[in-house]
């Protein structure tokens, strides 16, 4: 076990959490259903298959375990693709000690009423034209220069878009923009030009 898992554990056990962990992904498929329980806290880079495998493995399983991620990188297209496939959090290291018991709890409480007032308070953004526009290139995993490439407006101009739809959406996140985002008809398949 190397040092940044133990003071994981060491924290998460000390902070009331039962944590048990597990060498590799597949040492966690193979392990009792039984133990399957709360959440999973999975690195984005794993020895051996990826976070990103195992949340498809479990996801093949009917398991409905929620999954934080954490990564030392920030990886849109990473994050997107983990979000889309139901990850509660995507922690980028080296996160707040706050942050992470936030994820946490949100996990283990995404099973109860989250999704309802999820999709109620996608409904209730209104957007303009081209924040819907962004936001489905967001969406898409794409970075702000590419969307602004794509719409031939400024970096600038996308960032700023990105800002207002964080603050609309009540984000601090790319992870929880694309969570508070889920249930929005975006529309408009293939490009992103409106």
């Amino acid at each position: 076990m190397n040092l940044c898992v133990r003071h994981l554990k060491r924290l998460l056990t000390s902070a009331g959490y039962a944590v048990r962990d597990y060498a590799s992904a597949g040492e966690f498929l193979v392990s009792e259903r039984d133990e399957w329980v709360g959440c999973l806290l999975v690195d984005l880079q794993l020895g051996g298959p990826s976070g990103l495998e195992l949340q498809q493995a479990l996801r093949r399983e009917s398991r409905a375990l929620p999954v934080v991620f954490m990564s030392a990188y920030s990886d849109v297209p990473k994050t997107v693709q983990a979000m889309k496939a139901g990850a509660v959090d995507f922690l980028v290291k080296p996160f707040e000690r706050q942050a992470l018991f936030d994820a946490l709890e949100a996990a283990l409480n995404s099973g109860m009423d989250e999704a309802p007032t999820r999709r109620s308070l996608a409904h209730e953004v209104r957007l303009g034209e081209r924040e819907r526009t962004v936001l489905r290139g967001i969406v898409a995993g794409r970075r702000n220069m590419q969307i602004a490439a794509e719409l031939g407006l400024s970096e600038r101009t996308i960032k700023s878009c990105r800002a207002d739809l964080m603050h609309k959406f009540g984000a601090d996140s790319l992870a929880e923009l694309l969570r508070r985002a889920d249930g929005l008809p975006l529309a408009a398949q293939g490009g992103m030009r409106p």
